[in-house]
């Protein structure tokens, strides 16, 4: 729909994660360096975290469109209130592996026989557990059960843990005491400050050929940041329903005014909290005390110098679509303000 009306060549504000939209904001260039440096590192744990919608998802799909396949055997799998047997299972199907009908001793034993397969093909294991915080404490121990798994002096199993800020909560309890000393780094992910919310609309419009129409004014960023709280998916619910009014009312100028009408619809249609400020910790990073920070800065600023609502909007799009092409020769400016 605006797509068309815009000259864009694709939606640029999807709200599925895209690892071609990636925008490398300081935290998300940060989050993602770490987990290069856990590459290097190639054992243990990293752990990220960050609000609902902060773009983790996005940056684990960038870093696996980045593995060198010939020496990385990568699985990834998002947890749903997984237990201890039921993580080694979702790990077994993750990696391909037959897993069907036998008991935790001879899947323990498939597994560790495939990691040791992966050894002699000079390739290496890499597990990324999404959504983490919904794992048991039992289950993140069997996790670390696993990266036991040695071959020598090779540690045949690396984790990447990747979740929401119950994850930190979790981590930090008492019983997860042995996993912590496996962790090699963990960082937070924040949200977006005012100029990089900026940077992140104009990065995704430019993406899918913006050459400046419709024109933002300042006043319409302010709005933006002040109403998503710098965080990626709300950004991208809000500017997408942004341009659908303003294709609608055929509008070539955004205004904070067209961003606060937007809003209000919003609130009205799905709650106070479907677009609004939310409070976030400032971003946190813990080293290991045995690995050189050095290290994992000359990543970072290797990283920093390269550079790089559909599914809750598809029934009111319709809609609109069916009544504007009713009232076309009456134009539509009228139907939906902002």
């Amino acid at each position: 729909m605006y797509e068309t009306f815009y000259g864009l060549t694709g939606k640029p504000f999807q709200l599925n994660p895209d690892p071609s939209f990636f925008f490398g904001s300081r935290g998300h260039k940060r989050a993602f360096a770490y987990l290069q440096y856990g590459l290097y590192q190639s054992e243990g744990f990293i752990v990220i975290t960050g609000e609902v919608g902060a773009g983790k998802t996005t940056i684990v799909r960038s870093l696996l469109e980045q593995l060198d396949r010939t020496k990385v055997v990568a699985a990834q799998l998002v947890s749903t209130q997984l237990d201890a047997e039921d993580i080694l299972r979702a790990v077994g199907a993750a990696f391909g592996l037959p897993i069907k009908s036998v008991d935790k001793a001879e899947l323990l034993a498939t597994l560790e026989a495939f990691l040791c397969s992966l050894v002699t093909e000079k390739k290496r294991a890499l597990l990324i557990v999404d959504e983490a915080q919904n794992l048991t404490a039992r289950a993140v121990e069997e996790l670390r059960m696993l990266s036991n798994f040695q071959l020598g002096e090779h540690a045949l199993l690396q984790s990447f843990l990747v979740g929401q800020p119950e994850l930190r909560q979790l981590m930090q309890s008492p019983q997860m005491q042995q996993l912590r000393q496996r962790v090699i780094a963990s960082y937070h992910l924040g949200p977006m400050d005012r100029q990089e919310t900026q940077a992140y609309v104009e990065h995704r419009l430019k993406h899918v050929g913006w050459n400046g129409d419709p024109g933002f004014d300042p006043s319409a960023f302010d709005a933006i940041y002040t109403s998503s709280a710098g965080i990626p998916r709300r950004i991208n619910t809000l500017c997408n329903r942004v341009l659908l009014a303003g294709y609608l009312a055929e509008k070539h100028a955004i205004s904070a005014g067209d961003i606060d009408a937007v809003v209000t619809e919003i609130k009205q249609e799905f709650g106070p909290g479907a677009v609004a400020p939310v409070v976030v910790g400032s971003d946190a990073t813990r080293i290991a005390p045995n690995v050189s920070p050095g290290s994992l800065e000359t990543v970072i600023g290797i990283e920093d110098r390269l550079g790089r609502l559909e599914r809750t909007m598809t029934a009111t799009i319709d809609l609109l679509h069916q009544l504007l092409h009713k009232e076309r020769p009456e134009k539509a400016s009228n139907r939906v303000g902002g």
